[in-house]
């Protein structure tokens, strides 16, 4: 632990890099025609994060950042989000040699308190940017959570991280509206379950359209009662790459956060719309996420004091995710390291020309018009 105070901190458990989803090829598990990959093949593997707190480290970053771990979330916590009989199976299941507690929601023996150590990174970022001991916060969780619905797994996420670290904080330190952006490069479909028929919450997800889950994250998807809304999709097409993510950023995030003003932001900081992220076909690159965290920290500032928590969801390209990472902690704490992103003069080659940018950006347009008030 670092003992110096810090405007950011970041919380990290070696342990949640010891959460096991077994065998796989991309997001199925081995069998049948599907052999077995020398790497162990699952793309939810310790590495990118791994990877990503070793930059961390090696750049001096860290020295500047404090540095927490926290306790595991507690059955109270988890039941404000999720219903019991999933949690005592969820339970039992990691008792023995674990199972798949929902659709590619693979967990081995003891996955449940390496998840309950997940969202507790979470809860007390949450809980300490709120608190004013910390001015924002990166949580490093793992397993990830924005797929997980109240009653099952799906898409990796065991536990909705997120919900029950807002939850947490409402029931404890009396927050009221809390806006979540989610970029990750699949449809926050859990969030927004959690949260459609809330007028507390405006959960705002940015995705690759039609990617995972296919069924859900749609524009017409706006909420639902009092929650009517609140609930904004960006479905983005394949290759949208920095340009794209930024104008939906300016044209739509920040509006909606300007009308909801909210009294804390939380990223759901997925980085699989990276290049190379073997489950999705975006092109956003490290400079990407730099710039969607600067202008999110920006209009934050003005909102809530500046009051941000990001929770770490999805990435799986071992290469980029570090980089990407790397480039949003920076912003959150105000520093620019000595690191170069030696990907970086590839991707920006590889963006998509200005003939198709045009395109993407009329597509953004047509989405911000749809979701105006």
């Amino acid at each position: 632990m670092n003992p110096k105070s810090s405007a950011t901190a970041f919380y990290h458990d070696e342990r949640c890099l010891w959460h096991s989803t077994g065998e796989g090829v991309l997001f199925l598990p081995v069998g049948g025609w599907l052999q077995p990959l020398a790497s162990g093949g699952h793309p939810e593997s310790p590495e990118s994060k791994r990877r990503l707190k070793s930059l961390m480290d090696v750049s001096g970053l860290t020295d500047q950042l404090t540095v927490l771990s926290a306790d595991p979330v507690t059955d109270v916590d988890l039941l404000r989000v999720h219903d019991p009989a999933y949690i005592e199976r969820f339970k039992q299941l990691s008792k023995g040699s674990g199972g798949e507690i929902g659709p590619e929601a693979l967990f081995s023996h003891g996955g449940f308190e390496i998840a309950t150590l997940s969202a507790g990174l979470a809860k007390r970022a949450v809980a300490d940017v709120l608190s004013g001991i910390h001015r924002n916060a990166y949580a490093l969780s793992r397993p990830p959570g924005h797929h997980c619905l109240p009653d099952q797994g799906l898409g990796f996420c065991l536990l909705a991280n997120i919900p029950i670290a807002v939850e947490a904080a409402r029931a404890e330190q009396d927050l009221g509206r809390v806006a979540i952006v989610d970029w990750d490069v699949h449809h926050g479909n859990g969030t927004q379950h959690i949260y459609y028929e809330r007028p507390d919450t405006l959960t705002i997800s940015l995705h690759q359209e039609n990617c995972f889950p296919v069924d859900t994250g749609s524009v017409d998807e706006r909420g639902a009662g009092a929650g009517l809304g609140r609930n904004l999709n960006v479905p983005l097409p394949p290759g949208s790459g920095h340009e794209t993510y930024l104008h939906a950023v300016r044209e739509i995030v920040l509006p909606a956060l300007e009308r909801f003003q909210p009294e804390l932001v939380v990223i759901a900081n997925g980085l699989d719309a990276n290049v190379v992220d073997p489950l999705a076909r975006q092109l956003a690159h490290a400079g990407t996420f730099r710039e969607m965290t600067r202008l999110v920290v920006e209009v934050a500032e003005t909102l809530c004091e500046g009051r941000v928590v990001a929770v770490h969801e999805g990435g799986y390209a071992e290469s980029a995710v570090p980089f990407c990472g790397l480039a949003i902690i920076e912003t959150l704490a105000g520093v620019r390291t000595s690191v170069v992103d030696p990907f970086e003069e590839t991707f920006i080659a590889q963006q998509p020309t200005e003939r198709v940018v045009a395109y993407q950006r009329a597509l953004v347009d047509d989405v911000a018009r749809a979701l105006r008030p």
